[in-house]
Parts: C-alpha cells; structure tokens; sequence
C-alpha cells in the first residue's frame, strides 16, 4: 500500500495536492503515512467520471451486478485481519473492532449482492378500461457519499452497497482521519468495478462541500449536526436529493425491577465500546432511585477492569480516542461536568502508557441533571453521565427530553414498561435489555429530529433513497 493516500478518479490514482500526516493514535510518534487533499477540480473530474459511467452501469445485467457485489465482500472478508490492522492503527479501535469491522463491511456488500436481484416491479389496475399501469425504480444517477472516521469502512459499505446494487456510480468523499482504510477500500472497489463507477475524493471539510455543491443526483452524509445543515444546504441548491444522520444523546433507563447483571453488562458495552465515538453511545443513563447506588458502584467497577491500551495490543478493550482534538474536546466536557456539580465517580484523566497516545480513561459522573450541558451536547468519547429518577413515567420523560432522536433502551423485567417504552420513546431505534445500538444490516437504520433527515439507510428500504420511481401506462389497444 502506498504510503500517500491520494484520489481515484475514473480508475486512475491521483496523489497531488496538499499532504498531511496520518498520526498513529496509539503511539503519536508514528506516521502512517499522509493524505493528499483533493482539489476542487478533481472533485469535478470524479463527478464527470461517475456521471459519464452511470448508464453503462445501470444497463449491467443484474447477476453480474450481484457477482461483482459478492466479490467486493469476499475481498473484504478475505482481507479482514490485513485491512482491519490498519484500520485500528489509524482510528483506534481494538485490532477485534477493527477486523470485525472490515468483515461486517464485506457482508454488507453481499447483502446488496442479493438485493440486486431483488428488484421487482408492481402492477395496477387503471381507472380507465384497458390500460395498463407498470410502476419501477430506476437509478437516481451520480451518489455523492460523504462518510466518518469512527466506521471508516463499515459505513461506507451500507451506503455504497445499495448505491452500486440499484444502479447509481458513486464518488465517496471519506474523513480524513482514516485515509488509509479509504485508500484500502478503493483498492478493492477500483479493482472489481469498471472504471468511473467508483470514485473517491480524499480531504476535508473542503472537499465535502465541494462535493456537496457539485453536480451530483443525491448526497448521503454521516457526521454532526453542524456539518449535515451545511451540506444539506448546499446540496438543495442543486435539488439534489439528501440523506444525514448526525448528533444523538442516548438515553438507557434502569428501573427497579432490572436484571442488574444486564444493566450493567449492557451500559458498560453502550457508553464505552468503541471508546464512546459511535453515534448509538449510550451516554445518558437514567437509572431509578432504588437501584441507583448499586448501579453506579458495580458499573464503576468494571469500567475500572477495562483494560485500555494500544490498539494493536493484546487484550485492549478501549483504544484511544482517535485524535488530539477528540481527545480535548472530551476533556474539556469533563471539566464541564464538574463546573455544573456532577460527581466524577471514576476515570475523568488522561492515561500513560507504554507509548505516548491520546488514551482516556472510562468515566462515570453522577448527580447530573438533564439541562446539564454533557446531558444536552454530543461528548462522541468514553464519559456517560447518570441522572436519578423516581419513576418509569419521570425515565420516560426525561430520555424523550432531547434534541435528539436516534436510539433509546430501557432495562426492565416488566412487560408492560418494555411495551409501553417501545410505544412511546421517541427514537428511531428502540431497545428492551439491549444497549443502544444499530447491527443488524437488514433492517432500517436513523433516528429522528436532529438525529436524521431524509429517507432510512440499511436494508430494502434503502432503495426509498437510491432509487427514483416511474409509473408507465400502456394502452394495448
């Protein structure tokens, strides 16, 4: 692999531009390598690529679709311990995140490798005598996908897998924290695809804008609430169609009647697997007041035996966060939390390790309040904060009390509280005895409110955003 993760436009590597440094999180001594920032007109060059192959590949029969889909995923499973290694090194999750990761992304892409042989038309009857009514999908065009750090691969597969299956070319603009996955993916795609079909863009927010505004059919972006309304914006002055998922603050409730195994397991795996930086993180946990004090004294427990250390080491269970400016902006809500009388009942520090890294320590804080800024705003890092509660009607009201929208769980033995919750929490995941999460790739993923705008990513219901549907009559005569 090239030590410059640069550009592929129509089949062809692009390594100018501006270069900057890939640090290693988990030993900031270490450069991978260094991303060269695309150009505006390269951005348009790879707009013009995929609009130019978008017919061609819309008129590919659709088992060699499904052929090529698969191949793109057995790659990626074939490469899972290669890829994933990387993957961790730059982003730094545990090397068993990073692998499971790139596999997880290889079965999306053959999910999609099925679906392409899904796609199956209506018919109606018309009002009139004699005619008939056909109703079909087609491709919407040229898909500018605009893709985050923290699921560098698994993210841009559950968005270019049905992408490519419905017919659409793609340019994918990837975060500029994980060039070097990106530049791993492209190397897989650009070698089983035609060329133009496929194109990426590395750089920044820069380039994403570019891409945004430019001459595209859709835009689907992950990332903040801040950069989605930017993006949004600029893409409806093309009237080009849009899809983000952004910001949440996930709640879990804890009553009384909980499993407390369960409560615990699944909050410790909620607010810090992947060291907190995914969007489902569980980083409001509402607990009732009968078990509060037991709650917090065993989940400190064991989120002080979580063994936090170098991404590629044996037995880490948290990484570090993936880069200095994370790792700031997490300490800095720390230092929040106590400015507004929250009780920090471990971690809240920085770690030393054996190489320097931006390694952060699990942290709990209690005797928060849900107007408190860390139960408000985005921390995307290994902190959750607890707020006590009387009742299941005060748990629901104050996890339904947010901005946000995208995934709540409650933790219950009663089923009429799971039923009702389920009914009646405001979130476009809802999970009973689970911590909040979105695995399943079959099934639709987003939230609501500030969380998502546009049509669900994931399973059959992805076509709702790739495809464009046509309704034709026919008088046989």
């Amino acid at each position: 692999m090239s030590n410059v993760y640069g550009s592929l436009i129509n089949g062809e590597w692009d390594n100018s531009g501006v270069q900057t440094p890939n640090i290693n999180p988990s030993d900031i001594s270490k450069t991978l390598g260094h991303m060269a920032s695309a150009t505006p007109v390269q951005v348009s060059d790879a707009v013009a690529a995929a609009r130019a192959a978008q017919p061609g590949w819309e008129a590919v029969k659709l088992e060699e679709k499904k052929n090529i889909l698969h191949a793109i995923g057995q790659e990626l499973i074939d490469r899972c311990d290669e890829i994933g290694k990387i993957l961790s090194s730059e982003e730094g999750k545990p090397f068993a995140e990073g692998r499971g990761e790139t596999f997880r992304a290889g079965e999306f892409y053959q999910y999609y490798a099925a679906e392409c042989l899904r796609q199956i038309g209506e018919s109606a009857a018309s009002v009139r005598p004699g005619i008939n009514i056909e109703i079909s999908r087609e491709a919407i065009g040229v898909a500018g996908l605009i893709t985050p750090w923290n699921f560098p691969i698994a993210i841009a597969a559950w968005k270019m897998g049905p992408a490519l299956a419905y017919g659409n070319t793609v340019v994918l603009k990837p975060s500029e924290v994980t060039p070097a996955t990106a530049h791993l993916l492209a190397e897989v795609l650009n070698k089983h695809l035609p060329r133009g079909v496929f194109n990426m863009v590395q750089g920044g927010g820069d380039v994403g804008a570019a891409l945004s505004s430019g001459k595209i059919d859709a835009v689907s972006f992950t990332g903040s609430v801040s950069t989605g309304r930017k993006i949004a914006k600029a893409a409806i002055e093309n009237m080009a169609r849009i899809q983000c998922e952004m910001g949440s603050k996930n709640p879990i409730v804890i009553m009384d009647n909980a499993d407390m195994n369960i409560a615990v397991d699944q909050s410790l795996h909620g607010a810090f697997g992947a060291s907190g930086q995914k969007c489902t993180a569980s980083s409001r946990l509402i607990v009732h007041e009968k078990v509060h004090d037991e709650f917090v004294e065993k989940l400190a427990k064991a989120a002080e035996a979580k063994k936090v250390g170098h991404a590629l080491s044996e037995g880490t269970e948290l990484g570090p966060v993936v880069s200095e400016t994370q790792m700031n902006k997490i300490l800095g809500y720390m230092d929040i939390a106590k400015e507004e009388g929250g009780e920090l009942i471990t971690g809240g520090t920085r770690l030393e390790r054996d190489t320097e890294g931006y390694y952060l320590a699990p942290t709990i804080y209690t005797r928060t309040k849900n107007d408190m800024r860390v139960n408000r705003e985005e921390i995307f890092g290994p902190m959750t904060c607890v707020q006590k509660v009387s009742s299941y009607e005060e748990g629901l009201e104050i996890a339904n009390d947010t901005e946000f929208g995208l995934a709540a769980s409650i933790i219950t033995n009663n089923l009429k509280e799971a039923e009702h919750y389920k009914r009646n929490a405001r979130y476009g995941s809802v999970l009973v005895n689970l911590a909040t999460a979105g695995l399943d790739y079959h099934v639709p993923f987003g939230g609501r409110n500030s969380s998502s705008y546009g049509p669900r990513e994931q399973g059959m219901h992805a076509k709702d955003f790739y495809t464009i549907m046509k309704t034709a009559y026919t008088n046989p005569g």
